[in-house]
């Protein structure tokens, strides 16, 4: 396959303390899944599971709100992975958390 037949995307993952988006050239049809994998990204990052990690391509979300999850997703020429990272906590629980502690205050 000639290098004009190649796309070309980028995969994306930040911690607090590092970041690091990897530029690659893959084939037209490679899921976003695919392309974390032949990144190497985990071999900089071990924290990631491929398998479980929530993966967007521009802040969407892949697998909801009519996006095809990450082993399904194909790429378009300029799209960037991101892998998120889990939640340290629910959101909804940090903010009732936080409507109970304002009301015993009152």
């Amino acid at each position: 396959m000639a290098d004009g037949d190649l796309i070309t995307v980028e995969v994306a993952y930040a911690r607090p303390d590092q970041q690091k988006i990897i530029e690659l050239l893959v084939e037209p049809g490679t899921t976003a899944y695919q392309a974390a994998e032949r990144s190497g990204i985990v071999k900089m990052f071990p924290e990631i599971d491929l398998d479980s990690a929530k993966m967007g391509i521009f802040g969407q979300a892949l697998g909801t709100k009519g996006l095809k999850p990450p082993r399904e997703h194909e790429l378009q020429p300029g799209d960037r992975v991101e892998i998120y990272r889990p939640l340290i906590s629910d959101p909804k629980e940090v903010r009732r958390k936080r409507a109970q502690k304002k009301q015993a205050e009152s």
